[in-house]
């Protein structure tokens, strides 16, 4: 990726998730100050007439938008909208429809190909269901597996941001009595390794510290509690540290975020699902942000699901997309500023030099 000249040419994707949960209430209310135009140009994946809707049920009147078919054909200080569909689609408020899993998932479908052919830059994406949305051409367990399957990517990692606290997990959506068994070495080192890279490339940190959670209460008490601590994990420690890879560990979860060590490191992989994100959404509260590290593209989210019993409410907090946004963007630049500073200004190792040798000697490209 090039380095934008101006943050204004970046686009965000937003795709609109499940229209019977909150995702319209928390992109209107993340869109509505017009000054942010300034800072990107917002592209909605999803219906002009159930956005109008929104609208009137927030109150928010004075929030325009230009409607279009084709993402290449935007206009850069308004919100935009990829209208979907011109069909009428039922809106029921806080109820699980198929119709609306759906439209969510050709909303995603549409960003993906989008993206793929530069039309945007970034995806964020909105929450959806998880049930409603499968279908023969969408069995995965959420946006994650989907994104990582079309692009053709096996090691990647979701990582959980709030500030500088970013909590990543070996497993993912898997029922807790496969975890012990699905560690071993080579995942949690292969999750470092992504881990380590994305500190570097997306968040601009150098020599980044990762602290590694046990499996076992106590770190399975020398053998008492259990043995993964000491026969996988500590070794997948050792070989990354070997690799260049600065990880620590592994800690007792228990009392890790809440101690003065948290602060110590740039990173916190966890080794199941709750065992990171039950403390990352007690500290994040509303503000916490889902970011897929390994693609090769950028794609966050709000850090929480459909929230159908408080749709239309005012109850819903649009913190956590508004900084979904605003990191997708972040990183994009930051990612365009890493690639650029860490290109080999000569094409194709043009020239070559030699060990011990001062002279730079021209190799021809045969």
């Amino acid at each position: 990726m090039n380095k934008k000249e101006d943050n204004n040419n970046i686009k965000v994707g937003i795709t609109h998730g499940d229209f019977n949960g909150v995702s319209y209430e928390v992109i209107i209310n993340s869109l509505r100050d017009n000054r942010l135009v300034e800072l990107f140009t917002p592209v909605i994946y999803g219906l002009s007439k159930v956005l109008a809707y929104y609208r009137n049920v927030l109150k928010q009147k004075d929030f325009n938008y230009n409607i279009t078919q084709d993402a290449s054909k935007l206009h850069m200080r308004k919100v935009n909208i990829v209208n979907l569909s011109n069909n009428e689609f039922k809106i029921e408020i806080g109820k699980s429809t198929k119709e609306a899993g759906s439209m969510a998932f050709k909303a995603l479908e549409e960003a993906v190909k989008d993206i793929k052919e530069n039309k945007i830059d970034v995806i964020v994406t909105a929450p959806l269901n998880k049930a409603n949305i499968q279908s023969d051409d969408f069995k995965f367990p959420g946006h994650t597996e989907y994104l990582a399957n079309q692009f053709g990517v096996e090691n990647y990692l979701m990582l959980m941001v709030h500030n500088d606290l970013r909590v990543g997990t070996v497993t993912g959506h898997i029922p807790v009595k496969e975890i012990s068994n699905s560690l071993n070495e080579e995942l949690i080192l292969s999750k470092l390794e992504v881990f380590n890279q994305s500190l570097l490339r997306d968040f601009g940190i150098q020599r980044p510290k990762i602290a590694v959670m046990g499996l076992n209460p106590h770190i399975g008490d020398k053998g008492l509690l259990g043995t993964e601590d000491e026969e996988i994990i500590l070794p997948a420690l050792i070989k990354a540290k070997k690799n260049g890879i600065l990880a620590y560990g592994p800690f007792a979860a228990d009392g890790f975020f809440g101690s003065v060590d948290l602060s110590k490191y740039d990173g916190v992989l966890a080794m199941y699902h709750d065992q990171g994100l039950a403390p990352f959404k007690t500290i994040a509260v509303n503000g916490g942000v889902n970011f897929t590290a390994g693609l090769p593209i950028v794609r966050t989210s709000p850090a929480h699901g459909t929230a159908y019993d408080i749709v239309g409410t005012g109850k819903s907090s649009y913190t956590s997309m508004r900084e979904a946004i605003y990191l997708a963007k972040d990183i994009y630049l930051a990612r365009s500023n890493y690639d650029e500073e860490n290109s080999d200004p000569l094409p194709f190792g043009l020239f070559e030099k030699k060990p011990n040798n001062k002279k730079v000697e021209e190799k021809k490209v045969s």
